[in-house]
């Protein structure tokens, strides 16, 4: 999610003995600390309370914000908005509704995500 970014100050948390179980797992299958399990999750986690509808998916690294009910990753809604020239049009010419048009209010937080999704998938096919 956030890269590069300066880290906090180190401060000590007590899970409860089955969430602990849970970390431990995750972070054994990553392979991954499990201060950087707790990490990504407490991210998305107040990612999806910010912004009811979003969920995400995909791999432990490279997760994904998308619409529920969609089917379409945030991104694919925000290409679309911009190909089809606005808001009105999508809903017109999508199976969007208005709820889930609004939520794409998640890019103007996080552009730079967004903005490397719809690059990555406008690449010409010989780059691929």
């Amino acid at each position: 999610m956030t890269t590069g970014e300066r880290k906090s100050e180190p401060f000590s948390i007590r899970l409860s003995a089955a969430t602990d179980r849970l970390v431990e797992a995750e972070a054994k299958r990553t392979r991954r600390s499990k201060g950087a399990i707790v990490e990504a999750l407490t991210e998305e986690a107040a990612r999806v309370r910010r912004f009811p509808g979003i969920g995400f998916h995909g791999d432990d690294v490279a997760r994904v914000p998308w619409v529920t009910g969609t089917g379409l990753d945030v991104w694919e809604i925000i290409e679309l908005l911009e190909d089809l020239g606005g808001a009105e049009k999508v809903l017109r010419d999508t199976h969007l509704t208005a709820a889930q048009v609004r939520l794409a209010a998640y890019a103007a937080e996080y552009s730079d995500e967004i903005a490397e999704a719809i690059d990555a998938n406008r690449r010409p096919a010989e780059e691929w």
